[in-house]
């Protein structure tokens, strides 16, 4: 576990008066990308049955809640974090295979829990969790058939190498599986700085019969627009682009309804 450090400021933007023992990312050094092929000391559930989701989310113990928002490669937590309050009856659950990644987004949460203003239930971020997990093996082991409202692709390894585009987070294969795990009417959102990623994904997309493109005018429309700005503005790569002044590249698609013969 990585070493934390006192910090006078407060994660909660509605609790100016807190402070809390707040990780820093100094003390979590990783490598910026993980291979997703290689062996990696994972604990995994057999079914998502064999989750204990009371651990996970002790607000919602006993309620029968699951996970509705899945954040694949979560990173340091940024849309977790920034969605939390906005929904606050919504549990939300970041993987991340990177141990000390993990690890820092574990305690973060767990700061941030203990900081959040006593007033503010919403605020209480007992809504988010993070597993350490590879996605691209273990996503069903987590989720059930239609148990997600909406799954996030955010700035993910580009793999520019030909030879490394299998390990892509998008690929017919794997969208097979977010199609399982994903509700009829589901959002998967991706955003990426790369634009040949980009293309990359929403021509796989595009192609898989069971995902259609939705605009971003439409999400908003449809009340979604917190979670737009979100995907845009909230993660640690994003902010880098916006430092950089580089351009962001969005693509979203909802899961179609499948008439039943």
């Amino acid at each position: 576990m990585g070493k934390r450090k006192r910090t006078s400021t407060s994660e909660n933007p509605s609790a100016g008066t807190s402070t809390s023992l707040l990780p820093q990312k100094r003390y979590y050094r990783q490598r910026a990308h993980a291979n997703p092929f290689s062996d990696h000391a994972l604990e995994y559930p057999t079914s998502p049955q064999g989750v204990d989701w009371d651990s996970h989310y002790p607000s919602f113990a006993r309620s029968g809640k699951v996970p509705e928002f899945a954040d694949v490669g979560c990173g340091f937590g940024g849309l977790l974090i920034s969605l939390a309050p906005l929904f606050p009856d919504t549990l939300m659950l970041g993987l991340e295979i990177r141990v000390q990644v993990s690890q820092y987004v574990e305690d973060r949460i767990k700061a941030l829990r203990v900081a959040a203003e006593p007033s503010l239930p919403s605020a209480h971020y007992q809504n988010v969790s993070i597993v350490r997990a590879n996605a691209m093996k273990f996503l069903p082991n987590y989720f059930t058939k239609h148990s997600l409202s909406a799954l996030f692709f955010l700035f993910p390894d580009p793999h520019f190498k030909s030879r490394k585009h299998k390990a892509r987070i998008i690929s017919p294969t794997l969208l097979a599986e977010y199609a399982y795990v994903l509700r009829p009417g589901g959002i998967v959102y991706t955003i990426t700085d790369v634009k040949d990623l980009h293309e990359w994904m929403k021509a796989h997309l595009e192609a898989f019969p069971l995902f259609e493109p939705v605009d971003e005018e439409t999400l908003r429309a449809e009340g979604k627009g917190p979670i737009v700005d979100a995907v845009y503005t909230s993660t640690e790569e994003g902010k880098k682009v916006e430092r950089n002044k580089g351009d962001k590249w969005l693509a979203c698609f909802r899961r179609k309804e499948v008439a039943r013969q």
